[in-house]
């Protein structure tokens, strides 16, 4: 496909008529008070809590709209398979910086913005939600709705496609995202260096204060891996400096998806969000420190109040990736939940878009 070049016009006809059967799906659905489970390709089924209601498959809705590699912006339906987008962004030597993970290859782009899970690159490339320009969105009475554009503007109020990004489809059928995109590094080297876990966090925020090119940092117990990125002089003089075992670049892409044994253990998992420095929690269980210490995996038998109050305790939160653990995410504070009443209320007053699916009160 050219990359300057809209979809051909039969693909068009179809995308259109696909997103007619969505609207009266949706309008349908409000008349009858009847709940929409809304379906991509199912790969982050796990993630949140389940929802009752009638299949809305957005699969159908797919193909890319508009790629301007020169303008690094890409606007793409929401049922796209996200490997077909990043294969064509890695033809042209660019990237969605904040690497979302697939789990096992059916992941959609709809699917990827409305959880809005970022890769091993966030905390030096940003988020999902930093890459989203503007999107298309079925609102609550059926209707199409546009949010934002394909520049980057300043915005008074809420940005509302921003607020799409991990809202679990509870707001709105996305239909269409407009990323912003950016050039692959010119090279990349991964490292293995033998240091224990507080020696590593020490390292990891000395580190932080200097112009090196790093893009991964995990710590698997008892050796720190990282990743370098950038310019070849760069990355080649930072590996000279730092030293330590040139370690296997798939690393990343297996801790990305969940591949690593780690992940293997049938306990149930919990992504904790925490400051960087923080030391090592006393909680029971198996640790994956990512992020440079920011993003930590624990495999626990512990109860969930347990793993939350010591996440709370230190200015951070836990997320449970465990289908059926009860809740998965820390519950909002009295505020925060009536502004999101608010906003559900606004945009879906019939509750009818994957209600539950984020927190029982949605």
């Amino acid at each position: 496909m050219d990359a300057l070049s809209p979809l051909n016009n039969q693909a068009d006809d179809y995308a259109q008529n696909y997103a007619e059967m969505l609207c009266r799906q949706v309008r349908d659905a409000r008349a009858n008070r009847s709940p929409l489970q809304i379906n991509g390709g199912g790969s982050k089924a796990f993630y949140g809590r389940r929802v009752a209601g009638t299949p809305l498959d957005t699969t159908g809705y797919r193909g890319i709209v508009r790629y301007d590699p020169v303008e690094l912006v890409v606007t793409v339906r929401a049922g796209t398979p996200l490997r077909e987008l990043e294969a064509e962004l890695k033809a042209h030597g660019q990237m969605l910086s904040c690497e979302p993970p697939s789990f096992g290859g059916s992941a959609t782009v709809g699917g990827m913005v409305a959880c809005g899970l970022s890769g091993p690159r966030r905390p030096w490339a940003g988020a999902v939600r930093d890459l989203v320009l503007g999107m298309r969105v079925i609102g609550g009475e059926g209707q199409l709705l546009r949010f934002g554009g394909e520049v980057m503007k300043n915005v008074a109020g809420f940005d509302v496609s921003r607020l799409m990004v991990g809202a679990q489809g509870v707001l709105g059928v996305l239909l269409e995202v407009s990323f912003k995109v950016l050039p692959r590094p010119q090279a990349c080297a991964c490292l293995r260096l033998e240091m224990p876990l507080d020696h590593a966090l020490e390292q990891l925020t000395l580190w932080g204060r200097e112009p090196l090119p790093l893009s991964a940092a995990c710590h698997d117990g008892s050796a720190l891996h990282i990743r370098l990125e950038g310019g070849e002089g760069s990355v080649a003089a930072t590996v000279k400096r730092l030293g330590g075992e040139r370690d296997n670049e798939h690393y990343w892409t297996a801790l990305n998806n969940h591949d690593l044994p780690f992940f293997a253990d049938p306990r149930p998992l919990w992504r904790l969000s925490l400051p960087a420095a923080t030391p090592p929690l006393a909680l029971d269980g198996e640790w994956l420190i990512d992020w440079a210490g920011m993003q930590r995996w624990l495999k626990s038998d512990a109860e969930p109040h347990v793993i939350r109050d010591a996440a709370l305790r230190v200015g951070g939160h836990a997320s449970c990736f465990a289908a059926g653990q009860g809740e998965p995410f820390t519950p909002l504070a009295p505020v925060l939940l009536q502004h999101q009443r608010r906003l559900k209320a606004q945009l879906d007053p019939a509750r009818i878009f994957n209600p539950g699916r984020l927190y029982a009160e949605l």
